[in-house]
């Protein structure tokens, strides 16, 4: 079963930009609570936690998402990762 997350995953969390002023924090080590499944489950329950991470997660579609280093869609399986990245969207220049 690798779509599943279980229920003693841990995931570093990194927030970047004001993402991480919004939350307050730079990284944290989170255990999600069964179901969280995807990228999107994941912003769902974060939000719950307290009013910055509300905040910062306000416009779910602008916020990026990073797998183990890699960039994801908000439907991505989050089953096997070990670090999960957010940031605002970046301008070229």
């Amino acid at each position: 079963m690798t779509d599943t997350i279980a229920t003693t995953q841990t995931l570093k969390l990194v927030y970047f930009a004001w993402v991480r002023e919004r939350v307050g924090l730079a990284d944290e080590t989170v255990t999600p609570p069964p179901g969280t499944t995807t990228i999107a489950d994941l912003v769902r329950w974060l939000k719950s936690r307290d009013e910055g991470y509300q905040a910062a997660f306000d416009n779910e579609a602008i916020v990026r998402a990073a797998i183990d280093h890699r960039h994801v869609k908000p439907m991505a399986s989050i089953a096997g990762a070990r670090e999960i990245a957010f940031f605002p969207p970046m301008t070229g220049g």
